[in-house]
């Protein structure tokens, strides 16, 4: 019998510990849960439109309310890691890493609106059962928007730091929005 049996040692914890510490260690560590569950809630939430259940129906649309508002955090520490990065990156890199921040900045109004909706729509469940399910379309349309917008901040956010990503040049700063 094979026996996994892994000790964090007293190093391993203090690394861990000085790394969750750095905020650009912490956006890259959250920056999927808004992105990767949100697409898991959405399947979710997709099934059990078709099914036409209820309690699975509200079950996802607390995971979408709880996975919209992770952008949050993600935004959060992306910004308190926004000058290191910049410090660490090439040309190129910098100018994907602003590109990176202008998108976060421009569309995480989408992932608030959608952890709104998805509110909204668990009180509908509550308070009038039958709009439950066009509630739950209209949050699933959301998130489908939330999705898009994630995916083209998370492209320029990849092209930071992996040249491997880059195709073409870097992309041209925006004329009001010189810094």
């Amino acid at each position: 019998m094979i026996h996994l049996r892994h000790r964090a040692t007293r190093p391993q914890m203090e690394k861990f510990a000085q790394a969750i510490q750095q905020p650009e260690y912490v956006h890259v560590l959250l920056n999927h849960l808004p992105i990767t569950g949100l697409f898991v809630a959405l399947l979710l939430l997709l099934t059990a439109l078709a099914a036409n259940h209820r309690f699975t129906l509200c079950a996802s649309l607390a995971l979408v309310a709880g996975l919209s508002l992770s952008a949050w955090p993600v935004a959060h520490y992306g910004e308190r890691a926004f000058d290191r990065a910049l410090a660490l990156s090439d040309d190129a890199g910098g100018q994907y890493l602003k590109r990176h921040a202008e998108l976060a900045d421009h569309w995480i109004f989408l992932y608030y609106l959608t952890s709104a909706a998805a509110v909204a729509a668990l009180v509908v469940a509550w308070k009038k059962p039958k709009f439950l399910r066009p509630a739950a379309g209209v949050v699933a349309l959301l998130v489908l928007a939330s999705l898009i917008a994630g995916a083209v901040i998370a492209d320029a956010g990849g092209k930071i730091r992996h040249g491997e990503f880059r195709y073409g040049p870097p992309p041209a700063r925006e004329s009001g929005n010189q810094s």
